[in-house]
């Protein structure tokens, strides 16, 4: 096999392990938000996929349905930016969610349009809330950016890991880097 060829499978094998550890998030972000509703309102929410463009840990109703440990934090960290109850915050994005689930799957290969599920979850939110739309959406962009620092942070010490430890070279692990900020694999901000 040429040097090419096993360098481009190296570097394949290692942006999916790291897709596959670091997306997760995301990807349930992805599978959880067929709709502009639930995708905007996990990707609308601080550090989550609930809100305009919040994807992953951090987002108020994330990716993950909003439940659990990560929907309440992301839902606190919404409630705390707009100056309102968690409980309040928590119930608009329930509603939003079920108000917007979809009826039938995604065609395959096909994602609801961000800009649409982001502008529905705020006007959502605000309405919901009784706060000014472009406060929510200010929000709601602060916190989907916080959580995008994170999960590049959090990459970047997977990969600086991997680099010490022999798994990955140092050509490889930035081809990842690269790779994550293009929007090829899952597990970074786009």
């Amino acid at each position: 096999m040429s040097r090419t060829k096993r360098m481009t499978l190296a570097i394949s094998a290692g942006a999916l392990a790291l897709g596959a550890g670091l997306g997760v998030t995301g990807m349930a972000s992805a599978a959880t938000t067929p709709t502009p509703s639930s995708s905007a309102s996990a990707d609308a929410t601080p550090g989550t996929t609930d809100g305009p463009g919040m994807r992953g840990p951090g987002m108020p109703g994330g990716h993950g349905h909003g439940g659990g440990e990560r929907g309440g934090a992301q839902a606190a960290a919404l409630a705390a930016k707009l100056g309102v109850d968690e409980a309040k915050v928590t119930e608009a994005l329930q509603a939003f969610r079920e108000a917007n689930k979809p009826t039938t799957p995604p065609a395959e290969g096909t994602k609801p349009d961000r800009a649409t599920m982001d502008a529905a979850l705020a006007k959502s939110l605000a309405a919901s809330l009784g706060i000014d739309e472009s406060k929510v959406t200010t929000a709601l962009e602060e916190l989907r950016s916080a959580a995008q620092a994170d999960r590049a942070a959090e990459l970047k010490t997977r990969l600086d890991k991997a680099v010490t430890d022999g798994t990955l070279t140092q050509a490889e692990a930035d081809a990842v880097t690269k790779a994550v900020e293009k929007g090829v694999i899952g597990g970074g901000g786009h």
